[in-house]
Order: structure tokens, then C-alpha cells, then sequence
């Protein structure tokens, strides 16, 4: 079966694990993604009814447009993918017109360009609040207008909303499904991969999310499945959960160079 890209890149983006996700996600009347990043899960999975949330409000301010004027938004957004835009100068004007916006629509238009253009697809900010991945310097960044499309028609089963973890998990409703893919935990001290995202993820957190999974699964019978690299770490975490083992690629280089595979887990915590 055809499997849909994200409009977005995205570090640790799920695309390559679709497969491994779909067979391990039970069945519900609602997925719940309190970490829905590009959304490559949401957009190749069929539930009837989606709650998709992300503390990036940028991101759900995007989602949200795309949902609602997804033709205007495709019509502005090309203007921004010309040979004049993809060049330094330019992609730093932007940049900066970005940052100083309050303008929600024009942000969401930047947002795609910037995404586009930027080193590796990266979304970091500084403790200021502004956007400050450099220029990707890519040949020809595509534009993903079948992709933003693919994503208006599903978005129309979602709802969006911009909120914390623990806030999306404490309103799952009855009969719903949670898929959770946090900032991975570090494989080393030195490999801190949660950097690259809107704000790190901490140890705290990552236990904590075991705990409000393990809970929701068995007080309120909402199964919960979990992504995260295997470490002992992860295993300790999510030790009330069954857990599968698989393979994944991992790389934040642009070109692909020094990609290796990790072992990563999926871990399922459900009732009974």
C-alpha cells in the first residue's frame, strides 16, 4: 500500500517505521498523538476521528490552516519556493520577518519555507522564542503541494490543539487509541538528540510519560504505544509494557552520510 509523506521534514519523523507502528497500534474509535510532529502517522493510519497535539504552536497554527484554506495556502507558499528564495540573503529576510510576525496566517506560510530551506529540516528555537536554524542550502527544495492537499482532506477527521503531553493523555476519551513519540532519550551522555527539538525533553519526563501510559492503560483501558531508541534506560521505563524490538535508521546529516541503524522500541501498554 501507498504510504503518504509528511509536507514537513522533520527530525526522527515516523515515516520509515510505518510498518512496525501500524502493526503494533490496536484498533480504536480515536487516535490520540499528544506528540504529532510532521504527522506521518496520523496520515497513513484510518481511524474515524483524530486528536493530534504538539506544544509547538507554530506547528498546530500551521495544521490549522492547511485544514481549513488549504488552496490559499498552497497559492501563497509557491511564491516562496523560486530560485530568488533559495538563497541566503533571502531565506535570512525571512527568517527574521518570521520571528518578528504576529500575524498567524503569514507565520504559517513562513514556517513551510522555512522548514524547506533550513539545515536538514531542523525546528529549534533560542530561549528568546526565535527560529534560529541556519540556511539548508539545498540545489532545488521541493514543494509539497500534493502533500499539503493529502493533508487537508485527513485533517478534516481531526482536531488540532497546542498543549503539554500530560494535558493531551489526561483527555483521552473512552474508546481512543494514544500513540506517544516523545524526544527520544539519548543513546550517550553525548548524543543528545532531543536538542534539535522546540524544547528538550527531560529523564523527568520520560518516566513520567511511562507512568500516565501505564496508568491510562490499566485504570481507564486506553492502550498506549510508545516509541523510543532501546536503551537500558527505556527498558527500565517501560518495563510494564510489552515490548517489540526493531531497527530503525537514524540520522540528522544532510546528505544521508553516516546513517547507521540503533535499535529502537516500540512499547505497548495495554490492560489485561
Amino acid at each position: 500500500m501507498k504510504k503518504n509523506r509528511a509536507f514537513l521534514k522533520w527530525a526522527g519523523g515516523k515515516f520509515p517505521l510505518l510498518d512496525d507502528i501500524q502493526r503494533h497500534l490496536p484498533d480504536g474509535d480515536c487516535l490520540v498523538e499528544p506528540f504529532v510532529g510532521a504527522g506521518s502517522v496520523f496520515l497513513n493510519t484510518h481511524f474515524p476521528r483524530y486528536i493530534l497535539a504538539d506544544i509547538n504552536s507554530d506547528l498546530i497554527n500551521l495544521y490549522d490552516i492547511v485544514k481549513t484554506r488549504a488552496g490559499e495556502f498552497v497559492a501563497d507558499a509557491r511564491q516562496l519556493f523560486t530560485a530568488e528564495s533559495n538563497e541566503a540573503e533571502f531565506y535570512y529576510a525571512r527568517r527574521l520577518e518570521f520571528n518578528r510576525s504576529q500575524d498567524p496566517y503569514r507565520r504559517g506560510v513562513l514556517f513551510l519555507y522555512l522548514n524547506r530551506h533550513c539545515y536538514n529540516g531542523l525546528c529549534r528555537y533560542n530561549l528568546s522564542g526565535e527560529f534560529n536554524v541556519p540556511f539548508g542550502r539545498y540545489r532545488k527544495p521541493y514543494f509539497p503541494e500534493d502533500e499539503l492537499y493529502w493533508f487537508s482532506e485527513r485533517a478534516q477527521n481531526a482536531t488540532f490543539v497546542c498543549e503539554s503531553y500530560d494535558v493531551t493523555l489526561s483527555r483521552a476519551p473512552q474508546g481512543s487509541v494514544v500513540y506517544c513519540d516523545p524526544p527520544y532519550a539519548p543513546l550517550s551522555a553525548t548524543a543528545n538528540f532531543t536538542a534539535y527539538h522546540t524544547n528538550s525533553f527531560s529523564m523527568q519526563q520520560q518516566a513520567h510519560l511511562a507512568e500516565l501510559a501505564n496508568k491510562l492503560s490499566f485504570e481507564s483501558r486506553i492502550p498506549v504505544l510508545i516509541s523510543n531508541h532501546d536503551t537500558p534506560m527505556t527498558r527500565l521505563w517501560y518495563q510494564a509494557a510489552e515490548l517489540h524490538k526493531i531497527k530503525a535508521r537514524r540520522s540528522i546529516s544532510r546528505n544521508g552520510a553516516g546513517r547507521n541503524q540503533v535499535d529502537e522500541l516500540l512499547a505497548l501498554f495495554v490492560s489485561g
